[in-house]
């Protein structure tokens, strides 16, 4: 099963709300991630409906990490961007092998198997350990490294050459 992009966007920015002690700006979240500023602001959007984050307006505003934000499961974040669709669609085109057919029913169990593993995992469980500080340092500025220094473009201490002719 591949989970859409804006599930993937929720957790990566559920991930690093949970980690970060400090409010975020979409635009660091956006920057931090590498992700498109206006998708992450939908995204966003969502995760505070459901609970996973808070919003503050104003100057001193931005994103955090919702009190109870650590206990969600990743399996419901995922139930509420991916929605309960089947794996497969039998009815758009109709298939002919519907009323025989046992693969929409072993799908289906695949897809509950794949929900309730994701279930037992909460959003503060991803980032215990060593995952935190990771999550922390994205984004950030790397070191540049020093500049080489460039030849002088004067011609003073050079011989000139004739063209040949």
């Amino acid at each position: 099963m591949k989970l859409n992009r804006s599930t993937d966007m929720a957790l990566r920015i559920a991930m690093l709300a949970a980690a970060n002690p400090r409010r975020m700006t979409v635009d660091e979240l956006s920057d931090q991630l590498d992700l498109p500023r206006n998708h992450v602001a939908k995204v966003v959007q969502r995760l505070q409906r459901l609970g996973v984050l808070v919003t503050i307006r104003g100057r001193s505003g931005g994103v955090a990490f919702a009190e109870g934000g650590g206990d969600t499961t990743v399996g419901h974040v995922v139930r509420a961007f991916e929605g309960d669709d089947e794996v497969v669609s039998c009815d758009e085109p109709a298939c002919s092998l519907r009323a025989a057919c046992r693969l929409r029913g072993e799908l289906r169990r695949a897809r509950d198997a794949f929900l309730a593993v994701l279930d037992g995992v909460t959003l503060g469980g991803l980032v215990d350990g060593p995952t935190g500080p990771v999550l922390l340092a994205l984004g950030l500025p790397r070191p540049r490294p020093a500049p080489t220094p460039v030849a002088s473009a004067s011609p003073v201490g050079r011989r000139a050459v004739p063209d040949p002719v």
